[in-house]
């Protein structure tokens, strides 16, 4: 199933896939340097990737209104140098013996708040870019592209440590926003930037505006609620993962690329049943269950144990996961798209970034210290818990009429 979306998605698309795959590669890359080369505890970790997050997501407050007056590609293309310098600047530092856990920190803060930046003009740009009947289909295809860099980056990602050690994948990250700036380069044809008189300054009130249309919106609201919800307590447990398969339990790098990287399939094929399963069935009953299922199953890594058998309950549980969020997704992100003026998207999603970052970064803290005083695996179980609950703030119902429900399967074409 195709449709003809021209050149210009498909270098949008190419420039989110090779940046994808080099994240993917580099999977794990900060929290293994940080126990294997720096030699740091769990709290260590968990409040390395806690800061960056936090300290990033304050950073990009201003963003948003920022982003939306301004055309979109050149945003985009700049914060991928600023990436590739930021991560490159890591595998220099190792080679002269100078790197740190100061570094780490600092590069965290600095990747992260570009990527906050890239998101929000990216998204605003997607808007532009595709016809508002394919955005599901269009964002289903950016779903499963990365799946299957969660698929074959981590499981080549632990190789290549293994051969060369974690600062290597670093350098492929590095280099892959390299290629993703390129590839927005060469996107040709119009752009879209939201009008302003010459003569108006961001006011303080503005940098509160995409919340409050999140807040404005009761389904946009609970969706909101739900996403910050669940990606928090899910990558709370994220480092300590790390820590409990990498520290405790001893697993090679490969092993413990191999059981993020195998489920990540489940995702892929989620996100091209997505759009199938809202002609079928519609748009919010598909949201429901899948947002309930992925509620459910991280509770099974409460039954993690050293060797295959643990290793066989991560790649299930995490598979069980994936694929619910593969389906999920993308309908999640065609809702924000479709419910937000064009004029708001990037000042939407960027405080949807925020939001998210924070509460990772709250509760990454907050998990880390749990994890001192008690253990990984006990932290990492009382998340499971309390995922349970996530599934309460999706919305109810839906006031947008939905145009997939009914339409023949011809109707629902991948971009």
């Amino acid at each position: 199933m195709r449709v003809r979306s021209g050149p210009g998605f498909g270098w949008l698309w190419s420039a989110y896939a090779v940046s994808t795959y080099g994240t993917w590669i580099a999977f794990g890359a900060f929290p293994l340097i940080a126990v294997r080369v720096l030699h740091s505890s769990a709290f260590a970790v968990s409040f390395l990737g806690a800061a960056g997050l936090a300290v990033a997501a304050i950073v990009a407050v201003p963003l948003g209104p920022w982003i939306e007056h301004r055309t979109k590609r050149p945003v985009m293309i700049a914060t991928d140098l600023v990436r590739f310098l930021a991560m490159a600047s890591v595998p220099i530092a190792y080679l002269l013996g100078l790197l740190s856990y100061g570094q780490l920190l600092a590069v965290s803060v600095i990747s992260g708040t570009a990527s906050i930046a890239f998101t929000a003009a990216s998204g605003a740009y997607l808007k532009h870019l595709v016809h508002s009947d394919h955005l599901l289909v269009a964002n289903g295809r950016f779903e499963g592209t990365s799946w299957v860099a969660t698929a074959a980056g981590p499981p080549l990602g632990g190789a290549l440590i293994g051969l060369l050690g974690p600062v290597v994948t670093v350098a492929a990250d590095a280099f892959s926003y390299l290629l993703s700036a390129l590839g927005v380069l060469r996107i040709r044809g119009g752009d879209v930037a939201a009008p302003r008189d010459a003569a108006t300054k961001v006011r303080a009130t503005d940098l509160l505006s995409g919340w409050r249309f999140i807040l404005h919106d009761r389904a946009l609201r609970r969706l909101f609620l739900n996403s910050v919800a669940v990606g928090g307590l899910i990558m709370a447990t994220s480092p300590l993962l790390a820590v409990l398969l990498l520290g405790e339990y001893h697993f090679p790098a490969w092993q413990y690329g191999l059981a993020f990287g195998i489920p990540a399939l489940g995702g892929f094929a989620g996100a091209r049943l997505s759009a199938r399963l809202v002609t079928r069935y519609g748009r919010h009953r598909v949201m429901i269950v899948s947002g309930w299922l992925r509620s459910i199953f991280p509770l099974g890594l409460a039954l993690t144990r050293p060797g295959i058998p643990g290793l066989l309950t991560v790649i299930v549980v995490e598979a069980l996961l994936i694929t619910c969020m593969g389906v999920f997704n993308p309908i999640n992100a065609t809702e924000r798209l479709q419910r937000t003026p064009t004029d708001h998207v990037a000042q939407v999603l960027s405080a949807w970034s925020i939001s998210g970052k924070l509460a990772q970064a709250t509760l990454m803290v907050i998990w880390g210290v749990l994890a001192t005083l008690t253990s990984p695996l006990t932290a990492i179980t009382i998340s499971g818990v309390l995922l349970l609950a996530t599934p309460l703030f999706l919305p109810q119902r839906m006031h947008m009429p939905d145009p997939a429900v009914g339409a023949p399967v011809e109707a629902v074409r991948s971009v």
